[in-house]
């Protein structure tokens, strides 16, 4: 921290959490305990900011469920939670002022509108006299700290990641508070309960609630099971989705219940006994991670991702007129096709899909059915509870054609040799589809070959505007 944002008075610090709702290495947190002085915490379901997403209604359950965690985490610390809803510069702000407050703290992130959001607040708190700082919590690298050797932004994965293996190491996690010096005034809050952030009628949360446990401890026991029973066969089972193989901390990512730095750190101290394809697993695994920061590197720099093509050329694909039938089979996992299928099930049922799944039916959607790969993104989005900002359109992006570190070619995933290939038991779809092979399962709603050349040919179109350009 620069000195000249160092807190002066002996007011409180307002600790203001975000996508950050745990209390072991939270920088924010660790910087107020430093300061001293009492601490106000607040979170603010912010829905209204200009530019800020609202969340889709998986996000919303999932969120209501971890701040219960976060209050319940802080109360056993003598700290309450004061939430609040609308737009965060007029709620911190007033916050700032009614607590007289010396301080606020939060950890950054990184999307276009959150960042001019956190500069307006920056500013507004520093002119009444307040220092205000923000932290590195949410990336283990800053995406402006990466760079080529020409000084711009990464554009494909792998020269990306190497950058980053390369660059110093990631930050050892702060540990959790063992106690807090709560702020004595009363500050009103909301009724968490009164946000509605569950659904009621009708209550379509029932597999939610049987499969995901939110909150910090969970994220952490999810952690410890996944090295030591799923990691050393992490590098030959990842990409099956009828094993459970895959780590499952995406949401709790997602949501900062666990840090980065925490899983970095807990896997290689896991991988130091690890040798063969065993330790291959712990490099794929980080890995992944590095994707995570590679989606947020590419946000960061592209701040309208989830709206607008990152690669301009992809503006001439010509998309065909929404098919609303077509979409609605996709959705409900009703299109004839086993893997496409089973994905979409599981993902409405449980809030979240195999990641070779979600690769299978994103292109389904967007090269076999030709429908925006915009639509499928904000399904996700409402869908998931792991929907993440980068992660999401990043994705989606990837998958159509139009993103960073897109394939130099037009990517197609065949869903029955994809199926084939990764559920060749059928065990997954066996346990998503229950009527497939019956009479009951519906017969496919198009033809692969057909389609795969009307993508082709579609794609051509975009070739011959960046010829002409």
């Amino acid at each position: 921290m620069l000195e000249a944002d160092r807190a002066t008075g002996t007011g409180p610090s307002v600790v203001w959490f975000r996508d950050d709702l745990r209390l072991a290495d939270h920088p924010a947190l660790h910087e107020a305990l430093v300061r001293g002085a009492p601490i106000v915490a607040v979170f603010v379901l912010d829905e209204e900011s200009p530019g800020v997403r609202p969340l889709g209604g998986a996000s919303r359950w999932w969120l209501h469920n971890s701040l219960r965690a976060l209050t319940s985490s802080l109360a056993d610390l003598g700290v309450p939670l004061v939430l609040r809803r609308g737009p965060a510069e007029a709620i911190i702000t007033e916050v700032a002022a009614a607590t007289a407050a010396s301080a606020v703290y939060w950890n950054r992130r990184y999307g276009g509108a959150e960042r001019d959001l956190d500069t307006r607040i920056k500013a507004e708190l520093r002119n009444t006299g307040v220092a205000a700082h923000s932290f590195a919590g949410s990336l283990l690298f800053e995406p402006w700290t990466i760079q080529t050797g020409q000084g711009k932004p990464y554009s494909v994965f792998t020269p990306f990641w190497r950058a980053c293996l390369a660059a110093p190491l990631p930050r050892d996690p702060y540990p959790a508070p063992t106690g807090l010096d709560a702020w004595p005034g009363d500050l009103p809050s909301d009724d968490l309960q009164a946000w509605t952030l569950e659904p009621t009628r009708p209550d379509w949360a029932e597999g939610l609630r049987a499969t995901w446990r939110p909150g910090e401890a969970s994220a952490h026991t999810r952690l410890a099971e996944f090295l030591q029973d799923r990691l050393p066969r992490y590098a030959d089972d990842r990409d099956l989705p009828a094993e459970d193989a895959t780590s499952g901390l995406s949401p709790h990512l997602r949501w900062g219940e666990i840090s980065p730095y925490q899983v970095w750190h807990a896997t290689r101290r896991a991988s130091e006994s690890l040798t063969g394809s065993a330790a291959k697993g712990a490099v794929r695994f980080l890995t992944e991670l590095g994707w995570r920061e590679f989606s947020y590197h590419v946000l960061f720099h592209a701040p309208n991702l989830a709206s607008h093509n990152w690669k301009p050329d992809f503006d001439a694909f010509p998309w065909q007129p929404l098919d609303e039938q077509a979409l609605h089979a996709w959705q409900q996992g009703r299109t004839g096709f086993a893997l496409v299928d089973a994905g979409m099930r599981e993902l409405w049922r449980t809030g979240t899909m195999h990641n070779r799944v979600r690769m299978v039916t994103a292109s389904f959607l967007t090269k076999n059915l030709l429908i925006d790969w915009r639509e499928g993104e904000r399904w996700f989005w409402d869908t998931l509870v792991d929907a993440d900002p980068a992660s999401n359109p990043a994705s989606w992006q990837w998958v159509a054609g139009s993103g960073a570190d897109a394939a130099p070619y037009f990517r197609i995933f065949n869903p029955e040799l994809q199926f084939a290939k990764f559920d060749p038991h059928q065990s997954y779809v066996r346990a998503n589809v229950p009527e497939w092979g019956t009479d009951a399962y519906p017969t496919p709603i198009v033809d692969l070959g057909e389609t795969r050349r009307a993508a082709l040919a579609a794609y051509e179109t975009v070739k011959a505007a960046k010829a002409s350009a």
